[in-house]
């Protein structure tokens, strides 16, 4: 199967999960108003290539018949990515909460529920959460060409830019 046709099957059982209002009894809240996960969060991140508290709830690992990955990560205010690229680019789909995405070189966009995010092949980028609220996304990875690259950190004069 190919990988657009593959992609096309995730983003509609994304979409079908995400209309079936699955309960989580780790809703977050937020003012007033309470919002429901999607998926579970998953488990805390505790690797170099993250500054702050993330979370991480695989959906789909890659594999030799589909090399794409899918996982949800919750960034708790002010958790972000290094700087990475991704020898296929990554697709993010914004889920719940306020976050960042910045490509090196362009200037920082604002993520907010219902925002996509397609990065281009080996291009240098980082995303998180803003500095006041969580942030939920679904990354979609495609691994046929190999792993995720590691950078450096995303210097708080940047993220905070």
């Amino acid at each position: 199967m190919n990988c657009r046709l593959y992609l096309c099957y995730v983003l509609m059982g994304l979409a079908m999960i995400s209309c079936q209002q699955r309960k989580d009894t780790s809703a977050s809240m937020e003012g007033d108003v309470q919002h429901e996960r999607v998926f579970d969060k998953g488990n805390k991140i505790s690797n170099d290539n993250f500054t702050g508290t993330a979370w991480l709830q695989m959906l789909v690992d890659a594999d030799s018949i589909n090399q794409n990955s899918v996982g949800s990560v919750t960034f708790e205010p002010g958790a972000r990515t290094n700087w990475h690229s991704h020898p296929n680019g990554q697709i993010i789909l914004a889920l719940s909460g306020k976050g960042f995405y910045q490509e090196e070189g362009s200037p920082k966009r604002i993520l907010k529920k219902g925002d996509a995010v397609k990065c281009p092949p080996n291009t240098p980028h980082w995303h998180g959460a803003s500095t006041g609220e969580e942030f939920v996304q679904v990354a979609i990875t495609s691994r046929i060409d190999g792993p995720t690259q590691w950078l450096d950190k995303v210097t708080d004069d940047t993220y905070l830019k």
